[in-house]
């Protein structure tokens, strides 16, 4: 053939195509692919094209619908001829095209089924200038890095890649090949100008680049770890291999199992427990140690085999030792003392350590917690100490069920886990102020793990086996036992710690917390000197409260001041050595021997400030560099350090005018004296009670309204309508103090009645005791710590409830001496003492 005989396309192509709703992609000219059409309605397009001339138009959907129209269509799409059409057995056809132009619908001549238009054929534009030739090999070359990259490209895609004549066509056959969005492809299709196609073209290669990119990092990532698994796992096998022909443990789970049947073999199990370890030691030989449960089940078998179920060895301890240590690491408590070795002896005389729990209750600072140390020597026992206070969730106690992550076994478990052995001293602190909350009551847990009778066989939530605790020497300590639940109390046995007197701080001061105190904070015994009276001069104006912890608290703050003092005062005398051995004044020997002008000369520096040297100067053996080694602590130098007295010389609670009175109470710190005020102001009738009590205490203060209204009237003829025109007010000072319980009532009936008389009670007199509508006066509890309170207040006189005669019994009489106690059966005796006529 001619080439005059050759016809251009545009002359082939019809200006009137049916038009096939593409869902997909779209589809570039130049290029062969199949198509499978499914719609009905475009199986008649096809069929219908294939009777006439086999040209179609392809037009992708750009709203899509199950029945679309022309309106629905982009405007640009590909002309194509059917090459070769497959009927399908679903009713759909397969068709081979050979895409030829893109078109332009100008006009809907059918809009929808099936679907004609009146198409413009597009042609290509600047195809043949300088810049579109660099980009044709831009874009061959960049296509052949992806294509050597990537497996999805097969050999006959970049074959007909190069083979493409035009660069339009080779955009096009990229942007038909490159997984990119197919709105983007679309726009593609839509640029006639092939430099600005090429360049779009161009920007999605070096995109897809970037993909690949990433896409080949983590697949080496991916490869080097699989690797490293393959590698770990056949070197793995190999030493297993070894290992079993040197006949060694093959793995280290297989050593863990070895490890774990052994130890439990060796505690000779019988019954329930037998089976339950038997089973988990089963079921762990037997687990994946990738899965989640084993490392569950290796912590439960852990448990197991590290607590200690072998039966304790007897009980061997002397009593006289036990007596002296307790001895030598308290003073006083002899009644403390006492009950203790009782309790020893008993154990020692039974030998049998089962049902011993008891409970130390005192006030803060007494020494309870160091008393269970000193048990805990005395038997040679280890000691284990955990506090309860604040504890709101019972499986502290109990453990949690290993159904839960993070599970673990109580504080008893726990503890005999540490100590290693069935029969240690347990101390549980703080039992009083245990809480309880929606996960349950920690209180109640503790029921059986302090009953004698059921702690054979405890059972925690996580062990989940019984295990005895009887064992177990409990020592629990508290400050009050009115908030410890009724049941617990009837478990243990109560020992009172009582607070201390002035005289008792001053020997617990001497022996214990001064020397204590220098250790702490880097002094020498012989580099401070205490006199009796500063020592009780802190106890007194400083810290006046039952137990020595502020004592202590006050001998580390003078302490640190001296270490201070020292410190400086070594650094001062240094520099000034050094200054003077560079300006040449005074030679070494002048340097090592400092000058003094009299017998009790001060240190010079820092150190000077307070403190005073007992040495003389002919006794240098006691300075360095012009540093004392020893002060004396004297009340000035008490104030200096610690400021002015909390509770200065002399000042102490009196009922000195009309409407007071002195009464004595017990606190979870202690025993205390409190100053109760009475006043009446005209107005309506009625009673007011402030002071934060609490309810048993207005209780009181209303019964004691009644008894001293009937008083007034009946015995001092105080007119009833007085009491219609004036309202009382009942105050107890330092408000913010909770103050509760019945042993207020005398007290408060003698401030009315010294109200309504106008008349001073007796001086230096205190009195305790409840109050009845009778007069009755009724027995109350604390004697000793209030008798306590009482002497550190200076009283001379106090009143007491008949019923309470057996409670002098239990007072030393250190602290009784000096003090007059009045017993009571009637309200009368009482004003016979308070307020005599």
């Amino acid at each position: 053939m001619s080439e005059q005989s050759v016809v251009p396309i545009d002359q082939i192509l019809p200006h009137k195509l049916p038009l096939v709703a593409l869902m997909g992609r779209p589809i570039f000219p130049g290029i062969f692919t199949p198509i499978m059409i499914g719609n009905p309605m475009d199986v008649k397009v096809i069929d219908e094209a294939v009777a006439r001339d086999g040209l179609i138009g392809l037009v992708m959907l750009a709203n899509e619908s199950e029945s679309p129209t022309i309106m629905d269509l982009y405007k640009v799409g590909t002309a194509a001829k059917i090459v070769k059409k497959i009927n399908l057995p679903d009713g759909g056809v397969n068709i081979f095209i050979s895409t030829l132009k893109r078109f332009r619908i100008k006009k809907a001549l059918n809009p929808a089924n099936p679907m004609v238009g009146a198409v413009e054929y597009l042609d290509d534009e600047e195809d043949n200038t300088s810049e579109v030739k660099a980009l044709t090999r831009a874009l061959i070359s960049e296509m052949k890095q992806i294509s050597e990259n990537n497996p999805l490209f097969s050999e006959e895609m970049r074959l007909n890649m190069i083979n493409i004549d035009h660069p339009g066509k080779i955009a096009d056959f990229i942007a038909s090949i490159l997984n990119i969005d197919k709105g983007e492809q679309q726009k593609i299709l839509e640029v006639l100008n092939v430099r600005k196609r090429m360049e779009q073209v161009l920007v999605f290669i070096k995109k897809e680049q970037e993909l690949l990119r990433i896409q080949k990092r983590i697949q080496k990532e991916i490869n080097e770890k699989i690797e490293k698994s393959q590698r770990d796992y056949f070197l793995k096998e190999e030493l297993k291999a070894i290992k079993t022909e040197l006949g060694m443990t093959t793995d280290a789970k297989s050593s863990e199992y070895q490890r774990f049947k052994d130890k439990l073999d060796a505690f000779k199990f019988e019954g329930e427990i037998k089976d339950a370890v038997e089973q988990e030691l089963e079921k762990f030989n037997l687990m994946d140690p990738n899965s989640g449960e084993f490392i569950i089940t290796r912590n439960y078998l852990d448990t197991i085999a590290n607590l200690p179920w072998s039966e304790p060895a007897p009980e061997h301890f002397d009593l006289r030792v036990a007596r002296e240590i307790l001895e030598n690491d308290h003073y006083g408590l002899t009644d403390v003392k006492s009950r203790i070795v009782e309790y020893l002896a008993v154990r020692k005389l039974k030998q049998d350590s089962k049902g011993s729990i008891v409970c130390l209750v005192g006030p803060p600072g007494v020494g309870k917690t160091s008393v269970g140390k000193s048990v805990a020597h005395a038997l040679s026992k280890e000691f284990f100490r955990f506090s309860v206070g604040g504890m709101r969730d019972e499986a502290e106690i109990k453990g949690h069920r290993r159904t839960y992550i993070g599970a673990m076994p109580g504080k008893i478990l726990q503890g005999l886990k540490i100590v290693k052995t069935k029969d240690p001293v347990f101390m549980i602190d703080e039992i009083d102020k245990m809480g309880v909350s929606f996960q349950g009551d920690p209180a109640s847990a503790l029921l059986e793990v302090l009953d004698p009778e059921q702690n054979n066989s405890f059972r925690d939530h996580y062990l989940d086996l019984p295990f005895d605790i009887s064992h177990i020497f409990f020592i629990v300590t508290a400050n009050t036992l009115d908030t410890i639940p009724r049941p617990l109390l009837d478990r243990m046995e109560i020992i009172q710690l009582p607070g201390y007197i002035d005289t008792e701080k001053l020997e617990i001061a001497k022996r214990y917390l001064v020397p204590k105190s220098l250790t702490k904070n880097g002094l020498k015994k012989n580099q401070v000197k205490y006199t009796r009276e500063s020592l009780l001069y802190i106890a007194n104006g400083y810290a006046r409260e039952a137990g020595v912890r502020n004592f202590e608290k006050n001998l580390d703050k003078i302490h640190r001041k001296l270490a201070k003092q020292l410190v400086e005062a070594e650094e001062e005398a240094k520099a000034n050595t050094q200054k003077q051995d560079k300006a040449g004044n005074i030679s070494a020997e002048e340097h090592q021997m400092p000058e003094y002008a009299g017998e009790s000369q001060t240190v010079r520096g820092a150190a000077s400030e307070g403190a005073v040297s007992e040495k003389r100067p002919e006794e240098q053996s006691g300075y360095e560099n012009g540093i004392a080694e020893k002060f004396v602590i004297d009340k000035k130098l008490i104030e200096k350090h610690l400021g002015k007295p909390l509770f200065p010389e002399g000042e102490f609670k009196k009922a000195d005018r009309p409407g007071m009175s002195m009464g004595l109470a017990w606190t979870s710190m202690g025993g205390d004296t409190l100053v109760i005020e009475a006043a009446a102001v005209p107005g309506k009738g009625g009673l007011t009670l402030t002071g934060k009590m609490g309810d048993i205490m207005k209780e009181s203060g209303a019964i004691a309204m009644t008894v001293a209204r009937k008083w007034g009237i009946e015995r001092y003829g105080i007119d009833a309508a007085w009491f219609e025109k004036n309202h009382i007010h009942l105050h107890i000072p330092e408000g913010a103090t909770p103050k509760d319980g019945p042993s207020a009532g005398i007290t408060m009936a003698t401030a009315l009645l010294s109200m309504l008389r106008n008349k001073t009670i007796t001086a230096k007199l205190v009195m305790t005791g409840e109050l009845s509508l009778t007069g009755q006066v009724l027995p109350i509890g604390g004697l000793k710590e209030k008798t306590i309170a009482a002497r550190r207040n200076k009283a001379r006189h106090i009143i007491i409830p008949k019923q309470n005669l057996r409670d002098l019994d239990d007072i030393p009489d250190i602290v009784k001496k000096g003090i007059e106690f009045h017993p009571v059966e009637r309200f009368e005796e009482v004003l016979a003492l308070a307020l005599p006529d």
